[in-house]
């Protein structure tokens, strides 16, 4: 079986697994996406939500995050971590939407990886979460399962989002994505992979080379 099989296969059992499987993070409009994106870099989306709620009352718009004061931002987001440089970002990023595309989220990935704070992950999410446009979504679970699963032998994130272009179906590559997060949350743990009680472990190199 190849790999193009294999995904085929794996989507079956995640899909049933994981019917629902969506973005897990909480927003209700293209710049909530954007930011909550950005500050779920090294942090769980669950803590993300929990801040949002409170941040997405105080700024509502591009304008206000481009005038926050930068010290008050940071401890309004410094339980997500890293969050000297995700404030700076955010206003930065924000001043550049109004400057540039008249507070608007750019609709390709050329003009949001330009963006301060955004890279591909994010830039993928935005498309396909706000325009539909089909990205391979490869965070922290995408990256450790596929390596695992065998359906990339790359560490870098956009090697791993070109591997995994060339042998999911372009129109789930983010579906695939999310259910891996799922995946990894709830069965393929990073510290202790419950490889017995995996559904796709037929399918995935890591357990044949624990069974031996």
């Amino acid at each position: 079986m190849n790999k193009k099989q294999r995904v085929v296969e794996i989507l079956k059992v995640l899909d049933e697994l994981y019917p629902n499987a969506e973005c897990s993070l909480e927003y209700d409009n293209p710049l909530q996406l954007l930011i909550s994106t950005q500050l779920a870099a090294q942090c769980t989306d669950a803590r993300v939500n929990i801040v949002t709620k409170d941040l997405y009352k105080k700024y509502q718009t591009a304008e206000d995050f481009a005038n926050a004061d930068l010290s008050e931002l940071e401890q309004d987001i410094k339980s997500t971590g890293f969050y000297r440089n995700k404030a700076k970002n955010i206003i930065a990023c924000c001043r550049q939407l109004i400057d540039k595309y008249d507070g608007k989220i750019p609709d390709n990935m050329e003009e949001l990886l330009k963006l301060p704070g955004v890279g591909r992950k994010t830039a993928n999410l935005v498309l396909y979460e706000i325009y539909g446009i089909p990205g391979v979504v490869v965070d922290t679970h995408a990256k450790r399962l596929s390596n695992l699963i065998g359906l990339t032998k790359n560490e870098d994130p956009e090697k791993i989002e070109y591997d995994l272009q060339k042998i999911v179906p372009k129109e789930r590559w983010a579906d695939f994505c999310h259910r891996l997060v799922f995946h990894g949350r709830e069965i393929c743990k990073a510290r202790k992979p419950d490889c017995e009680n995996c559904k796709i472990n037929s399918l995935c190199d890591h357990y044949k080379k624990v069974k031996g």
